[in-house]
This record gives structure tokens, sequence and C-alpha cells, in this order.
């Protein structure tokens, strides 16, 4: 059976600059069922179209299988791996270092976790003054 075509699908050159990232299977156990190039377009599937795992078409595969990899690769960092490969090599092309040098952060882009005007401890005090008041 041919499976359809999708806009997200990787093409022949985007397959081979990330198939040797893609973790080999592990000695010992059961061997591999399923294409791994098909398992990533599954991914990149998802991802496009922002459907539910469970949605995915069927000629994917079972939508199990490539929500395992997705979890897999997130956990063992080949996404980040990937990431971190394609974006050096565009840097590269692009005639710069393939690290980046530089980076700014200023105060819109950094939030913090506690609530604004003085964090937990304004709460606490004013609890404080409640509890003094009803004594």
């Amino acid at each position: 059976m041919t499976r359809t075509s999708y806009p997200s699908d990787l093409t022949d050159v985007q397959w081979k600059l990330i198939e040797p990232l893609i973790p080999k299977p592990l000695p010992g156990g059961r061997p591999r069922t399923v294409e791994m190039r098909q398992m990533v377009n599954a991914i990149l599937y998802i991802n496009r179209s922002g459907n539910a795992w469970r949605m995915l078409p069927r000629d994917f595969g079972p939508w199990s299988s490539v929500y395992h990899y997705f979890r897999t690769f997130r956990d063992d960092g080949t996404w980040k791996r990937i990431h971190h490969t394609l974006r050096a090599k565009v840097r590269r092309q692009s005639g710069k270092k393939p690290t980046l040098s530089a980076g700014a952060i200023d105060s819109q882009s950094v939030k913090t976790d506690a609530p604004r005007k003085g964090g937990s401890m304004a709460t606490m005090r004013a609890k404080s003054a409640l509890v003094a008041s009803v004594s």
C-alpha cells in the first residue's frame, strides 16, 4: 500500500540530513518494525496540523507507536541534537560561526513565578493581619 504524501513530509535531502541523528535500535530486545522516516513524518504531521495523537491518519501507522518515538526522542535529547545540528549548518552556510556568540534578555521576556507586588510575602502579611483582627 502506498502512503499518501503530506505537505509536512521530509524531502529526501532533509531526511539525509537528520537520519544519522536518529538513534539506532538498542541491542537485544525486539527489532524495529517501523520505518523511522515514517515516524518522523508522522510527528511532523501532528506538529503542523495540531491534531490529537489519536486523530493521526492510519497510513502513518499506529498513533501509539508515533507517540512513543516522539516521547523517546524528547526524553533522550534527539530533538535538541537535531535542532543544534541544523542550526549550526544554517549558520555556517550564512558565513557565521556555528554557535551563538551573544544573546539579549530584557525585562519583558523574563517573567518571575512570584505574584506581583511583593510576591508571597505580601499575601502572608495580609493573612497575618486578618488573623490578628479576628482574635
